[in-house]
């Protein structure tokens, strides 16, 4: 590869046919967690190298349960990504939150149950932070290049990530409601907590696609609903991510980069040899 993209997009594969987008390779990185869900698409824009991988799978062939998360995450890793931008339809669980808006949230909730969440397993026991499991910086940076774009942007709000494939029942959207969740989506958990176990700043542009199937007023959400949302939003996405790249500093301070400093419980002396070369490129600078 020419040298290492500054960021990487995770989201739909139609993200892809930017017109500003140059000097175009395509790399399909093995993983000790199998191969990316598609291969890495890398390209030029505004003179840096970004990434964007379909999460799932070219022609959305993977369901959200069945996305290989660490392999995506480790691949993005690999090829020497630190801070990625993931690219998500959701439900808007507020009033406020209107579909066509686009937000940018600060917390998230893990309602999954049948995903793997973490990279460490037996032999290496590791307890991340997650307090804030979205990088502000990043976070930052992502709504200011949105809000020029003149979509209604906000910044702030809690995620609730469910397993799907289906959509909610009225009890349960309700219920997600009454926790004070603002968005729900599939895919965030555990995308978000690998990305700061792998030690890179992770960001969500959530598209507002739908009002779930609380609002009394509004249509309940449906497929063809989502797809008509995203393919209008495509071209505001496009230009946010490339005023992104053009305003995103080359270096970061941002603690992400250190997740894992104090994070490590298991005594160096009872690491099994096993986990060491699985999770070499993770840990290696910690137990050198």
């Amino acid at each position: 590869m020419n040298s290492q993209p500054v960021l990487a997009v995770i989201g739909g594969s139609g993200l892809y046919d930017f017109p500003a987008l140059e000097s175009i390779e395509q790399v399909n990185p093995a993983t000790p967690f199998g191969h990316p869900s598609a291969p890495i698409l890398v390209g030029t824009l505004s003179g840096k190298r970004v990434a964007f991988l379909a999460r799932h799978g070219i022609g959305h062939t993977l369901p959200p349960s069945e996305v290989n998360y660490r392999a995506n995450i480790y691949a993005l890793k690999s090829i020497g990504v630190n801070r990625i931008i993931s690219v998500s339809a959701c439900g808007s669980l507020r009033e406020d939150f209107a579909p066509g808006n686009i937000v940018v949230p600060t917390q998230l909730f893990d309602h999954t149950h049948a995903r793997i969440r973490s990279f460490f397993e037996s032999g290496l026991v590791v307890h991340v932070s997650s307090a804030d499991p979205f990088c502000p910086e990043l976070s930052t940076l992502a709504y200011q290049a949105i809000s020029k774009t003149g979509v209604v942007t906000h910044l702030g709000g809690s995620m609730i990530t469910i397993e799907g494939p289906r959509f909610s029942t009225k009890a349960e959207s309700n219920v997600y409601r009454s926790w004070g969740m603002s968005l729900i989506g599939m895919t965030t958990s555990p995308e978000a907590f690998l990305a700061r176990e792998a030690e890179m700043c992770y960001s969500v542009m959530a598209h507002v696609t739908d009002f779930d199937v609380w609002h009394l007023s509004e249509e309940a959400v449906s497929v063809e609903m989502v797809i008509q949302t995203l393919k209008k939003n495509t071209e505001i996405l496009q230009q946010s991510i490339l005023t992104l790249v053009e305003n995103l500093p080359l270096e970061s301070q941002c603690s992400c980069h250190h997740a894992l400093r104090d994070a490590i419980i298991t005594n160096r002396a009872n690491i099994s040899p096993e986990s060491i070369q699985k999770l070499e490129l993770l840990v290696q600078k910690y137990l050198k």
